[in-house]
């Protein structure tokens, strides 16, 4: 059955839909309720915009998404663990007929026009998100999909800034559009977030791996090997997180990101300096017992021990992850907790992401990892640092009952409002209608 506009929202909120929402956000009355009312107030928007209160209307949801495991793998062909958050980029979508994708997103004053007769990339629309779309529908059209034009109107509360990647999920909400209202929804959620990752590559202008759009757009947890990145192996990783009595915390330490490219850029640089020691490419193909034995020479020939402590910790969490996925699968979420602290001492003891070298001065990362410590160790939680490192967030598993009394302190640090509880979500990127 098809709705216009005013219908759905209607039966939005009488709570007709709330079994199609439940799957998605949780079974909690509260938490629906403000989702049911989401969802009508961007159906008013999109009505607003676009004006055809008579054509039927598809809502769309991409889930933000939070490394777990597997800190600064993917750009040598690692494993890593990440999972789908109970935040996400939602749009109704309305098909026109037409020729072109029209995207007006909540917040910002320029629509995203693309007319799909002209899908060549555009020097014009560089770090815009028009370049996301219309590269992920040349994408869709060159891989023998069925595009069209439809009108979008999206609103996102994906965390910008925390290590969420709320521009994965614009991607593989696009992605998820052109499937669901073209091709019947049949298109692969690994191939969307390959299709995103390309348009981000070629049309947005910015390099970046797939971890982002997999977990995003596959959903729960998420094992991922890149070891051939034409063609990663994608497990999604069965475990009932709302069962497991912790919240996962992501505590924004409010420090300055910038000039940091170059400490960024440092850590793959060595460790492809470390491989190519080995007559490798990347690390992945280096044994780590060639590694162990192959120190003295690399100290002699020059290799920095940072590089070398660096690639030891990308052998060390590459294991990692496989442990990690295994005991959540086994449903053994203490041992999960562990591995979870065990990956964040080494992301601070060997790949030194924690602070920047040249302004030791400022290590709010590093306070923040000294309290969630001393908060979480005699209580069964996890902590680490989330993403990139040198600034930004940590990550943290707090025991549901003991999370007011977490967050209380820990923003008494950082600030009221630093401290987002977040939750596992077990669904990707969906059509919910």
């Amino acid at each position: 059955m098809s709705y216009t506009p005013s219908q759905l929202k209607q039966a939005l909120l009488s709570g007709e839909f709330r079994s199609k929402l439940a799957p998605v956000y949780g079974e909690e009355p509260e938490v629906l309720r403000a989702q049911e009312e989401r969802y009508a107030e961007n159906l008013d928007n999109l009505v607003k915009t676009f004006n055809h209160p008579e054509l039927p209307v598809k809502l769309i949801s991409a889930p933000g998404r939070t490394e777990i495991g597997g800190n600064h793998t993917d750009h040598q062909h690692g494993r890593v663990l990440a999972a789908s958050v109970n935040l996400d980029v939602i749009a109704a979508v309305q098909l026109t007929g037409g020729n072109q994708i029209r995207v007006q997103s909540y917040g910002f004053d320029k629509m995203d026009v693309v007319d799909l007769d002209d899908l060549a990339p555009k020097d014009s629309e560089k770090n815009r998100s028009a370049s996301i779309c219309r590269g992920i529908a040349a994408r869709f059209r060159e891989l023998g999909y069925r595009i069209g034009g439809f009108d979008a109107y999206t609103t996102s509360n994906v965390l910008k800034g925390s290590g969420l990647s709320s521009s994965a999920a614009f991607e593989v909400l696009i992605g998820t559009i052109l499937s669901y209202a073209f091709n019947d929804g049949k298109v692969d959620p690994v191939l969307i977030a390959q299709i995103g990752q390309y348009a981000e590559n070629n049309y947005f202008g910015k390099p970046c791996g797939l971890m982002d759009q997999t977990a995003s757009s596959v959903g729960s947890f998420v094992a991922i090997d890149f070891n051939d990145p034409s063609s990663p192996v994608v497990e999604r990783v069965d475990f009932d997180f709302a069962k497991s009595g912790y919240s996962l915390c992501i505590l924004d330490t409010h420090a300055d990101h910038s000039d940091l490219t170059g400490d960024y850029a440092a850590i793959p640089a060595e460790m492809r300096e470390v491989a190519n020691f080995f007559g490798k490419d990347f690390l992945r193909d280096v044994d780590p017992t060639e590694f162990v034995r192959g120190i003295p020479a690399m100290r002699r020939g020059g290799i920095s021990d940072r590089a070398v402590l660096r690639a030891h910790h990308f052998l060390g969490d590459n294991a990692r992850v496989l442990k990690q996925a295994n005991a959540l699968k086994s449903g053994d979420f203490q041992r999960f907790l562990q591995l979870i602290v065990e990956s964040g001492n080494s992301s601070f003891r060997y790949l030194q992401n924690i602070y920047a070298a040249g302004h030791p001065d400022q290590q709010a990362v590093s306070l923040a990892l000294a309290l969630a410590e001393s908060l979480l160790a005699d209580k069964n939680g996890g902590w680490r640092v989330h993403g990139g490192g040198f600034a930004g967030t940590i990550q943290c598993f707090v025991p549901d009952a003991y999370l007011d009394e977490f967050t209380a302190q820990m923003e008494a640090v950082f600030g009221e409002g630093s401290c987002h509880h977040l939750r596992i979500r077990p669904v990707g990127g969906c059509c919910l209608l």
